[in-house]
């Protein structure tokens, strides 16, 4: 796998797809800039081996050039954090940006307008690519988040770049993080799948069911199972059409010696409020017109007791409806658990936005082994899929 130390960029220009796509607020001020944390390292290595570095990357989804959307917004806070200053250019193609790039020093940073104002950026155009291609000499691509995504410069700009093209650190890490947990692992190897539905999870279950020893089940597709198993789960969240595939699940778990892990007991409400009644209850006796928003104490305990014998661990969704905090005390409680584990040397990978949204909030963040900056990519790669922007990396 190429990286970052196979290159050394002294009077080199590096051509870096990051991923800078932060949240905003109506004042334009970065409001969570965990990957711009994240590209630091990559940046800070081509500077100090002498060389310079031209940043790309998109912001949101705009519709052609809106400003609302420019990477001028943050220029301020990349100086902040990477402790360099940085020039910015207000577009990524074209003479005025090949005249920044060649008055470019070693030492410097270039950051390019957002590049998504081409529609040719996501319609992956190869002529986009090769205009792109031009402002560097080594092509690194270190932006996880969209590397699940053919766009011209994730995955088609790595054909311009036979032999000088690599992973960054945080993409390299995001690969071994991933496959430690999927191969390289040590056992026994847990997977816990939160979140609404049974459906967007299904090529997860599928293709790790070969390589993990426990899967826990949380969230609301919880009750689909629930109630495939002939559970009465009131008003709870449910797929109805998905009964036979998580009834079908459990079979193939049982049959590859996989335990699965349910919720014994949930939290319910009267209403999706954070001030509704609640109670505790039985996962397969909710009463009607009460719904499950979040797992209860004996399930807490249950979990909990599996994840200390894991020797490895992904954490992919929440438990329950953690942003209001009457329904958080199962999520908060299996990340307690999760940090206990890997205190006690196994191996947790987080990823997916809401469980990392929960990392973040309850503050587990430096308590676990690694948090996924990619939600999409990161589903995707466990779902056995091949990324364009790690294979376009990989080929010759």
């Amino acid at each position: 796998m190429p990286t970052l130390n196979d290159f050394n960029f002294e009077n080199k220009k590096a051509l870096i797809r990051v991923d800078f796509n932060v949240p905003l607020n109506n004042e334009f001020m970065v409001t969570d800039a965990t990957r711009i944390h994240a590209a630091k390292s990559t940046i800070i290595k081509v500077l100090e081996d002498g060389g310079s570095a031209i940043l790309m990357s998109h912001l949101g989804r705009p519709k052609g050039k809106e400003d609302q959307f420019s990477l001028r917004h943050i220029v301020e806070k990349v100086i902040e954090i990477l402790g360099v200053q940085v020039k910015f250019v207000d577009d990524c193609v074209g003479e005025k940006v090949a005249k920044a790039v060649s008055e470019l020093e070693p030492g410097e940073i270039l950051l390019l307008e957002n590049l998504r104002f081409y529609e040719e950026e996501k319609a992956g155009d190869k002529n986009f690519a090769e205009q792109l291609s031009n402002f560097g000499d080594i092509y690194v691509n270190d932006a996880f988040g969209t590397a699940h995504r053919a766009h011209a410069s994730t995955a088609i700009i790595a054909e311009f770049f036979p032999n000088k093209k690599c992973f960054g650190n945080l993409l390299a890490r995001e690969i071994e993080s991933i496959h430690k947990v999927l191969n390289d692992n040590e056992k026994p190897v847990t997977a816990i799948l939160g979140g609404a539905k049974v459906s967007s999870k299904i090529g997860v279950i599928e293709n790790i069911l070969d390589k993990v020893d426990h899967i826990i089940i949380g969230g609301g597709m919880t009750f689909t199972f629930i109630k495939a198993l002939g559970g009465s789960i009131g008003s709870s969240l449910v797929e109805e059409d998905k009964q036979e595939l998580a009834l079908s699940i459990l079979k193939k778990a049982k049959a590859k010696n996989v335990e699965i892990h349910l919720p014994v007991d949930a939290i319910i409400t009267d209403s999706f409020s954070n001030d509704a009644n609640t109670k505790e209850v039985d996962t397969t006796q909710i009463p009607d017109g009460w719904m499950g928003l979040d797992a209860g104490s004996k399930t807490a305990e249950k979990f909990a007791a599996v994840i200390a014998k894991s020797k490895t661990i992904l954490w992919n969704g929440p438990l329950g409806v953690f942003e209001m905090e009457n329904f958080s005390k199962g999520t908060i409680a299996l990340g307690n658990a999760i940090a206990e584990a890997t205190a006690n040397g196994a191996f947790s990978l987080v990823g997916g936005g809401d469980s990392v949204a929960a990392v973040k909030q309850f503050g587990f963040e430096g308590k676990v082994s690694y948090v996924s900056t990619g939600g999409g990519a990161m589903l995707e790669m466990l779902e056995g899929k091949t990324l364009p922007g790690i294979i376009a990396i990989l080929n010759e």
